[in-house]
């Protein structure tokens, strides 16, 4: 029999990894060993030719010598929400009960911290299973204001991201996303509306409004996770809080010149680029 203080050790261990009890035991199933190696070499070609579809990724799969066919390949590629940049940019699934909002930036000129923040969600490999994780990012700074991580594709954990970025950085003027069921659903609404953040949807043809953020998960996994292989949860929780540590706060930003995300969004005058 577990003993209260040891649950409420367990529950202060999770409150510190961002994850839920359910999240930080759950092992992802239900995909096998190939499966999972197949995943991560998709992934990383992905990352190298965004513009692949199904069939080219088949193609790329069969001449190098893996044994997984376009019918695999295309369900695996919507597991892990990839879509090439030449679709529409639903990297989710749309709820068809769900309201899509207007896109409210086209010909906008984004030059302040806090005028627009975006968000996304990408696939997160592990040495055995893998994780989804969101981040809220400044588009002007490039800051990550937020991020959890999450075994699933429930809506739960990019609101609990949210919160944690409007309780930490205040509100945004337009809040901008892709039009998946997790930005469109009820929750991630009503705490935006009940900030009284004006609401953005990329439309067809504006997959390039996800760049910055795209350029992000780049990053990300060939400097963190790719050279990692982590072993559980809390281990990628880690790893990832360290390099997005890094990413705010040491690394320039090359829309910044030498100023860091965290420079550029402390600075209340959109700061100048040097020339190359």
């Amino acid at each position: 029999m577990v003993s209260r203080g040891h649950r409420l050790s367990l529950r202060k261990q999770c409150e510190l990894l961002q994850l839920s009890r359910s999240r930080l035991y759950y092992q992802p199933v239900g995909e096998s060993a190939e499966n999972l190696r197949f995943m991560e070499i998709i992934d990383k070609q992905f990352l190298e030719t965004p513009w692949y579809g199904s069939r080219q990724m088949a193609r790329f799969m069969k001449r190098n010598n893996h044994r997984c066919g376009r019918h695999r390949v295309r369900r695996l590629m919507r597991l892990m929400r990839l879509v090439p940049i030449y679709q529409e940019p639903n990297t989710s699934k749309k709820h068809p009960q769900h309201k899509i909002w207007p896109y409210l930036l086209r010909n906008a000129v984004i030059d302040r911290p806090n005028q627009v923040w975006c968000a996304d969600i990408t696939y997160i490999p592990m040495r055995r299973g893998f994780l989804y994780l969101v981040a809220i990012m400044d588009w002007h700074s490039r800051k990550v204001l937020a991020w959890r991580l999450s075994n699933s594709m429930d809506a739960d954990f990019c609101v609990e991201a949210l919160k944690e970025a409007l309780a930490k950085h205040g509100t945004p003027e337009i809040f901008n996303s892709d039009q998946g069921s997790q930005f469109t659903s009820g929750a991630w609404i009503d705490v935006l509306m009940d900030a009284k953040v004006k609401i953005s949807m990329d439309g067809k043809g504006a997959w390039r409004d996800n760049r910055m953020i795209e350029r992000l998960w780049r990053s990300l996994k060939y400097e963190c996770v790719y050279l990692n292989a982590f072993e559980t949860g809390s281990e990628m929780r880690a790893g990832i809080d360290k390099w997005l540590a890094y990413y705010n706060s040491e690394r320039p930003h090359s829309t910044h010149g030498i100023l860091t995300p965290d420079e550029a969004y402390a600075s209340k005058t959109a700061p100048m680029r040097l020339a190359a």
